[in-house]
């Protein structure tokens, strides 16, 4: 059952754009220049040079373009995204502070035991930004040809096979600890502490199955060197579409899709929320901008307000009971 407070959230957020749309009627300087007058920055919780972070890159200089401004990246991919989020927090809720949020930090609300911020109550949402896959794969030289061949071997010899992920409470992990559940698999998850650590047991034939985005693998699955079985998405992903989805697999209703969104403060006004939404899904519709996100292994996905605040409060309770069904340690 869905919290109260989770339904007033759910409600404000809703009620964003009719709201938003009221005001820019009334206030069509704003709309028409008066913001941005300074750079936008948009905080980052991802490392320089990683897949979201390049995609961030492409899309801020488009923005900035059709905003006629500047709109800076600023990376703090420290402390599982907690630093990036604190951090916009703090700023003024006025729109030249943006935070990009992603699927982790939908998890990091029940997987830790005290954050200095609600993702729901402190931030309101804009759009969303990206969405990929997670890709089940296996050493080139695995005896495992598809997902159905992992399932019956698991189930032949329990207890026996085991599955690469990164840290505990990673999406790929909890993807992955959700696959183990739906199937009933005994099977051992084993985290590795980073992706350069989970590859290298991969390419060393170490794990019999890893769980990792495709962006991270995108050269190692080009080269050969590990063989994709099946991708965490409902239907086929654009840039696997020779690769069938887990569901399609043999596991029904199995969707794990890793999202991206900008989120601003909370009192940020309305106005300013509607036209940074208006820009966003803009920049997001272009063909070249597009395609350029494909070639990463990411999809744009632009979204109204509402949608993205619908998907926080949905993401939110879905992790949080993955977390709890599973019996993770909250950190």
């Amino acid at each position: 059952m869905t919290a109260p407070s989770q339904i007033c959230r759910r409600s404000a957020w809703i009620a964003l754009p009719a709201l938003a749309s009221f005001i820019l009627a009334l206030s069509p300087a704003l709309a028409q220049g008066k913001f941005p007058s300074r750079p936008i920055r948009i905080v980052s919780p991802f490392a320089a040079g990683s897949v979201s972070d390049l995609s961030m890159r492409l899309f801020a200089d488009r923005l900035a373009a059709r905003l006629n401004g500047q709109v800076v990246v600023d990376n703090q991919p420290r402390a599982g995204g907690v630093t990036a989020a604190a951090a916009v927090l703090s700023s003024a809720p006025d729109g030249y502070t943006v935070a990009l949020f992603s699927t982790s930090t939908a998890i990091s609300a029940s997987l830790f035991k005290q954050l200095p911020y609600d993702p729901m109550r402190d931030f309101l949402p804009v759009s969303m930004f990206s969405t990929f896959a997670n890709v089940l794969a296996t050493g080139a030289a695995s005896k495992y040809a598809t997902l159905a061949d992992v399932i019956a071997a698991a189930r032949a010899r329990p207890g026996t096979l085991n599955i690469g992920t990164t840290t505990v409470g990673s999406t790929n992990h909890l993807a992955a600890t959700l696959f183990k559940a739906m199937v009933a698999l005994d099977v051992v998850i084993v985290p590795y502490r980073t992706p350069g650590d989970l590859m290298t047991a991969a390419l060393r034939n170490d794990v019999d199955v890893i769980v990792q985005s495709y962006g991270a693998l995108k050269v190692t699955l080009e080269d050969r060197q590990l063989r994709p079985l099946a991708t965490t998405t409902p239907g086929r992903a654009a840039y696997l579409p020779d690769v069938p989805s887990v569901q399609e697999a043999g596991v029904p209703g199995f969707d794990v899709v890793t999202w991206n969104g900008l989120f601003v403060p909370a009192k940020t006004p309305a106005d300013v929320i509607a036209l940074l939404n208006t820009e966003i899904r803009a920049v997001l519709a272009e063909g070249e901008l597009g395609r350029r996100f494909l070639d990463l292994g990411l999809e744009p996905r632009p979204s109204t307000p509402a949608e993205l605040g619908e998907l926080m409060v949905s993401e939110v309770a879905r992790w949080g009971r993955v977390i709890a069904e599973a019996g993770i340690e909250k950190q």
